[in-house]
């Protein structure tokens, strides 16, 4: 299963030059840019750990793109590694792109898990197959 979660996930894996373009976009436009890692990708765990420092004042994709190659090389192959772009304006003050740029050869997915819950409702939750290993050995 590929997981699907940023922009760009439905298409196949960018490659360092196609990413280096989004990059450089990212920095023209004055968003600070970070590179992110883990072993937990699922939907709502939004805080993944951050490589390095949040590069606000780099004006080159060449310095993200350095960084990038740094966490692939402790973590490259076994854990997802994405670029997140935070725009720091004034009333925005949020994410603006963020996306999947390596992930581990398998990936297991998810399990769809029912509850039945009063008045015979149903409550619905999905739960990593990864979780099932212990942290930092779930690929």
């Amino acid at each position: 299963m590929r997981i699907t979660q940023g922009a760009f996930s439905f298409l196949p894996d960018l490659t360092d030059e196609q990413i280096a373009k989004q990059v450089q976009y990212c920095i023209d436009k004055g968003w600070a840019v970070n590179v992110e890692f883990t072993d937990d990708p699922h939907p709502r765990n939004t805080y993944w750990e951050m490589w390095a420092m949040p590069m606000f004042d780099v004006k080159d994709a060449a310095g993200v793109m350095f960084e990038l190659n740094e966490c692939r090389k402790t973590y490259g192959g076994r854990q997802y590694i994405r670029i997140s772009a935070f725009d720091a304006t004034h009333t925005w003050e949020s994410l603006r792109l963020s996306f999947i740029t390596d992930r581990p050869a398998d990936e297991p997915g998810f399990a769809l898990e029912r509850q039945e819950v009063d008045g015979r409702a149903m409550r619905y939750t999905t739960r990593s197959y990864a979780a099932n290993q212990p942290e930092g050995s779930r690929y």
